[in-house]
């Protein structure tokens, strides 16, 4: 268990786990749920219907116009379709497909590396690459980074890719430099796993095991020697972050001929032992923890993702998505609790905080809902999301899920601004 300082005297180091765990492959589920988002000029999501055949590796997308699509990761027949909206208000549509065992492939792919084809096929990849920034005549993007690292703590299912996918990591790294313009390409893993890393043709660099220095700003900042401007984005930077399994994702389907239609996710339960698994996307969490022997009971906390920066979620009927790189399952008994208290100005999230953002003044304006007053007096865009000011936070407020909800409120309200102008 790691402890931290009640009197705030020492900033907690925390480590990433640095031995991948072992992988366990799931068998192809019963059915699987695919979200398609909503295009956002509105119109009819897609056109498929229930009891429509799917293939293994179709393309499914909205209008013709709309960028947004998914692709099918098992063969099978379409059993439903209803409306989901997510925690932030984001509309998709849920798409319930009943797989068969066997798996019949769409020849649609295209298996030449463009571009376009990244761009039709890849956008669903596991890892969820963008290669949008690639396509926008006002950005230059002239530098990729492989993130080899997991960006939260307990996961291990990137440094798996790493240590056992080189060679499709090496592949994906050929194929982007044929779509991109970029110039240099890097890697970034920790010590351990370097010997792998020289082999898939990337530069190496190698990031420290202490927390959060794997996040793409601290990269930026220790490995690049840039640091992000408030109001800009990576890709402003310059800079495309992909995870080490996207970009082994990518290189696998070039050579197979098959998009890559699975997902490693680190598997945490109560006690704290982990295992990293192979799940088809789409596949309902419920089927991942009964695989791993894991119940659920009630309020016990189910998070998505690690335990600095995840997310909580109602349901174990939810899918495993290509962004999905954890489950973890908290205890009752031993999960976090959140309060009302207010804040005591011990100055522990100050002195912790790696950008150092005046946190104990900025929580004050979150809770009161002024997120444009918190963003232009108290740093709120240059947050990095490492979650560090809710982990030492003597009050236990959930500074974190605070900043989370300004972040996405002031969105709002820009894109608002931009439609009225």
């Amino acid at each position: 268990m790691i402890k931290r300082s009640f009197l705030g005297l020492v900033k907690p180091k925390l480590q990433y786990n640095l031995v991948p765990d072992s992988l366990q492959e799931l068998s192809v589920p019963s059915k699987v749920t695919l979200l398609l988002k909503e295009p956002q000029n509105g119109g009819g999501t897609t056109t498929l219907k229930v009891g429509d055949p799917v293939k293994t590796g179709q393309r499914i997308s909205g209008s013709p116009e709309s960028a947004e699509y998914v692709i099918a990761s098992v063969t099978g027949t379409v059993s439903g379709m209803a409306p989901y909206v997510d925690g932030f208000g984001q509309k998709y549509t849920a798409i319930t497909i009943e797989a068969s065992a066997q798996d019949d492939w769409d020849d649609e792919f295209n298996k030449e590396p463009s571009l376009d084809t990244a761009l039709k096929f890849f956008e669903y990849a596991p890892g969820n690459p963008s290669f949008k920034p690639f396509a926008d005549p006002e950005k230059t993007v002239r530098n990729i980074v492989i993130n080899g690292m997991d960006q939260d703590l307990l996961l291990t299912a990137n440094q798996y890719v790493v240590q056992n996918e080189a060679a499709d990591i090496k592949s994906g790294v050929e194929a982007l430099k044929k779509m991109t313009a970029a110039d240099r390409i890097l890697i970034t893993v920790p010590e351990n796993l370097v010997q792998q890393a020289t082999t898939t043709g990337a530069e190496v660099k190698t990031v420290s095991a202490t927390y959060p220095n794997s996040l793409p700003h601290m990269i930026m900042k220790d490995l690049l020697g840039r640091v992000v401007l408030v109001g800009d984005s990576l890709e402003d930077a310059g800079v495309v972050f992909m995870s080490a399994e996207a970009v082994a994702a990518l290189g696998a389907a070039f050579k197979t001929g098959q998009l890559r239609v699975t997902k490693v996710v680190t598997v945490v339960g109560k006690d704290g032992s982990a295992t990293n698994v192979r799940v088809r996307l789409g596949t309902p969490l419920r089927d991942v923890l009964q695989a791993c022997n894991i119940s659920v009971n009630d309020r016990d906390r189910l998070i998505l993702g690690g335990p600095m920066r995840g997310v909580a979620t109602y349901s174990d009927e939810l899918p495993v998505e290509p962004c999905t790189d954890g489950i973890v399952v908290q205890d009752e008994a031993n999960s976090a609790q959140v309060t009302d208290y207010p804040c005591i100005n011990c100055g522990e999230c100050v002195r912790t905080c790696p950008v150092k953002i005046p946190v104990n003044m900025l929580v004050r304006f979150l809770e009161a809902r002024l997120y444009e007053e918190a963003a232009a007096m108290y740093d709120l865009n240059c947050c990095i999301e490492c979650g560090l000011c809710s982990y030492v936070c003597i009050s236990r407020i959930p500074i974190f899920q605070y900043i989370k909800l300004a972040k996405y409120e002031l969105s709002l309200i820009e894109t608002a601004e931009a439609a009225n102008e």
